[in-house]
């Protein structure tokens, strides 16, 4: 594990974190929130909001997904989208839905500033991001698809989008 270079859970939780926080919007599988969990302690995440009806710590499926990341990753849960939202706007970050919408921006051609803050939300695997969520956001992040299909599950979607906004930061 030394060589791996692979942090303490003290380390962990004093490390400096990426201005990143992804926002759980109505995700059904607590599968799916413990695998964010997991991707978000590998990538050094600022925290995940969770709202609505998703999922949250403890819990036994989120457990077996996020292998302890629930612990690591600092977390908190909101009744609603708009309630995270609005305390993400007051701590300064800029707050985008991953959706497939029209004017969305392409995540590959995005150039983020590297100390910006940055809040993602990921939406209900089979409704998305609510349009009323979206209507809060500064806009749409949409993963380019290049086969037939053209949805990702959200804790895949999650993992690219994060790999985007981090990779140009380490």
């Amino acid at each position: 594990m030394q060589e791996l270079g692979r942090k303490s859970v003290e380390e962990f939780r004093q490390a400096e974190k990426i201005p990143v926080i992804l926002v759980l919007e109505n995700i059904r599988s607590a599968y799916n929130v413990g695998s964010v969990f997991r991707t978000s302690d590998a990538f050094l995440v600022q925290a995940i909001y969770i709202t609505g009806y998703s999922a949250k710590p403890p819990h036994k499926e989120i457990k077996k997904t996020a292998l302890g990341a629930e612990e690591t990753v600092e977390w908190k849960h909101f009744k609603s989208a708009a309630e995270a939202i609005a305390e993400l706007r007051a701590m300064g970050f800029n707050v985008y839905a991953a959706e497939q919408a029209e004017g969305s921006f392409k995540l590959n051609a995005i150039d983020f500033d590297h100390s910006e803050k940055i809040a993602v939300v990921f939406g209900n695997e089979v409704t998305g991001v609510e349009q009323s969520t979206i209507s809060l956001c500064d806009g749409c992040l949409e993963i380019p698809q290049l086969g037939m299909k053209h949805s990702l599950n959200i804790a895949t979607a999650a993992g690219v989008v994060l790999w985007e906004l981090v990779r140009r930061r380490i």
